[in-house]
């Protein structure tokens, strides 16, 4: 490939990667195309983007970028994948493909959050975390059990007073 070509590609890489500073490294290579294509589906139909980059031609995309941790010890071609509610969502994902062994070819080879390089065993440390919806739920029960706590404090005393005079007045 000429330096011609090698620079368009990067330019090619860089713009499609614009904006992604979270993404999972897998290993895609080696699957047959029709199971490519229906991860990509699987993938595209949550919102998730699926892209094989070349590994030399990725690590000078990403230069400057917080993706370019990624790319840290990466050998041969790997597969970007990026999008997603939240990064812990994806990499939900990613590993409910990898676990489900439907595709047989298909595992994480490690990934970048917040600029900080990801291992293979940190991705699947990160997929047990609560997703943002998990965490916002959490949240709102946090702030929502003191003022239910203090409800039920308020308005007990005036059930039992309200059930004392209904059973004097059967009486």
């Amino acid at each position: 490939m000429s330096k011609y070509v090698k620079d368009l590609v990067v330019q090619d890489l860089r713009r499609r990667l614009d904006g992604v500073d979270d993404a999972v490294l897998v290993n895609v290579i080696g699957m047959e195309a029709n199971d490519a294509v229906l991860l990509r589906k699987q993938f595209r139909d949550k919102g998730i983007g699926l892209m094989v980059v070349k590994n030399s031609l990725a690590k000078r995309a990403t230069e400057g970028t917080p993706l370019n941790a990624a790319f840290e010890g990466a050998e041969g071609s790997l597969a970007v994948v990026w999008g997603g509610e939240d990064f812990v969502s994806l990499v939900k994902e990613v590993t409910s493909v990898d676990k489900s062994g439907e595709f047989d070819k298909f595992e994480p080879r490690g990934g970048v959050m917040d600029g900080e390089h990801l291992s293979p065993d940190k991705v699947k440390e990160i997929s047990k975390w609560p997703n943002r919806l998990e965490q916002l739920s959490l949240l709102m029960g946090q702030v929502l059990a003191p003022g239910a706590n203090l409800l039920s404090q308020l308005t007990a005393p005036g059930g039992a007073l309200a059930s004392q005079i209904k059973q004097k007045s059967e009486e």
